[in-house]
């Protein structure tokens, strides 16, 4: 069924009803329109709030294991053919992974051939290799490094709302912002019909249901008993310092101590038996990442806190100045910057289920399709996840 006119779609049926308009519901109303499909995105919020425009906007399918990595590959593919066709803030500088010791440089070494059995482009850099590509970087620090050449960033701000912008320009695509929805219901043919908080009626045949880390509007119950847990990330942007080359993605030595592609690695489970767990780092779930904005600033981060899906309430919404201290210092310690002037500082909320290799997915008398919980690696891999889901929803 295919949309005349926008007006029309307001009472229209639709093929597709997605609801959330993050980067997860985005990509699915992506790949619907591509399709053929009629779809109608609803948000609940004037543009998008939640973890996809509060992360790194890292593109980074080196970090995932084999099964995700599979979507992240494909999702680069995504991001690129769309850069093509207009400015969806792509770069494609590259992620680096920064050994500090001999330990991480072993697991550096070992993820290099599992990349190659993959048939995944990595590069081993010596420490005076990564030097000459990051001058601030301290020699003190740096055992090596593995580079992707393939990988990008995105400016998540940005590419979102370009990304939504896109779709309002096909014809079988109707959005409504400000409208979240607060009932879903099938009829007995098993049409779909959205009751938002305003009044308004939306029908569709099938809805997907992409609601972040919102657990208590739709389907509560089910969320409670789901397993899900809520996940609350810091980071920070450090003010333009002059003459910084910090290019790409760069992830340092905790950020191979946690990633999930290292666990892939012979030698993981002895160095990570070794290691301190009751250290501040481990308590916080911090690792440090940095990626330079096209402006010069600096992103540093981040931190994650668990609850349980059922108690949200008990986040603390504050930000926490010793995590902040903590990027600094440990910060200083990798790169010699001109400046740690603190720019700004926020928190980001995701959820994801107890393995953060997982996904949550649940159907609701045969057309209501929720989806949520893909944790950390949703700017990654949703684009390449989104396509194979909806394909399996539209043919079992």
């Amino acid at each position: 069924m295919m949309v005349q006119n926008k007006q029309a779609a307001i009472d229209a049926a639709f093929d597709l009803m997605v609801i959330g308009g993050g980067v997860l519901g985005a990509f699915h109303a992506f790949h619907a329109v591509q399709r053929g499909l009629s779809v109608v995105l609803l948000e609940r919020d004037a543009a998008p709030r939640g973890a996809t425009v509060r992360n790194f906007g890292q593109v980074v399918p080196s970090g995932l294991d084999r099964h995700w990595q599979r979507f992240g590959r494909e999702s680069l593919a995504i991001y690129q053919s769309l850069q093509a066709r207009f400015d969806l803030s792509v770069r494609q500088q590259g992620s680096i992974y920064l050994a500090s010791d001999d330990e991480e440089r072993t697991l550096l070494e070992e993820l290099h051939e599992l990349d190659h059995d993959v048939d995944y482009p990595s590069e081993l850099w010596t420490a005076s290799q990564c030097r000459t590509r990051y001058p601030q970087l301290r020699a003190d620090y740096c055992r090596g490094g593995l580079f992707y050449p393939a990988e990008i960033s995105v400016n998540p701000s940005v590419m979102i709302h370009r990304l939504l912008g896109f779709l309002a320009e096909q014809p079988a695509f109707a959005s409504h912002f400000r409208a979240g929805v607060r009932e879903l219901t099938t009829s007995g043919s098993g049409r779909v019909t959205a009751a938002t908080q305003d009044g308004r009626l939306f029908t569709a045949d099938k809805a997907i249901v992409c609601c972040g880390s919102d657990f208590q509007t739709l389907f509560p119950d089910r969320f409670r008993d789901s397993g899900l847990e809520t996940v609350k990330l810091q980071m920070l942007r450090l003010a333009p310092s002059p003459q910084a080359e910090l290019p790409g993605n760069i992830l340092t030595g905790r950020s191979i101590r946690r990633y999930e592609s290292f666990s892939q690695c012979r030698s993981w489970p002895a160095i990570k038996a070794g290691e301190p767990r009751d250290d501040f780092a481990t308590q916080w779930g911090i690792h440090l990442l940095f990626k330079q904005e096209a402006d010069g600033g600096v992103i540093v981060g981040d931190s994650h806190e668990y609850l349980p899906a059922g108690g949200p309430s008990d986040i603390d919404y504050q930000l926490r100045n010793d995590i902040n201290a903590f990027f600094i210092d440990e910060g200083r310690k990798i790169f010699d910057l001109a400046s740690w002037d603190v720019q700004s500082s926020w928190y980001g909320m995701y959820c994801q289920t107890g393995d953060p290799s997982g996904i949550f997915t649940e159907t609701i008398n045969d057309n209501i399709h929720i989806v949520t919980g893909i944790g950390g690696k949703g700017m990654t891999s949703s684009a390449g996840f989104a396509k194979h889901h909806l394909e399996e929803i539209w043919h079992g």
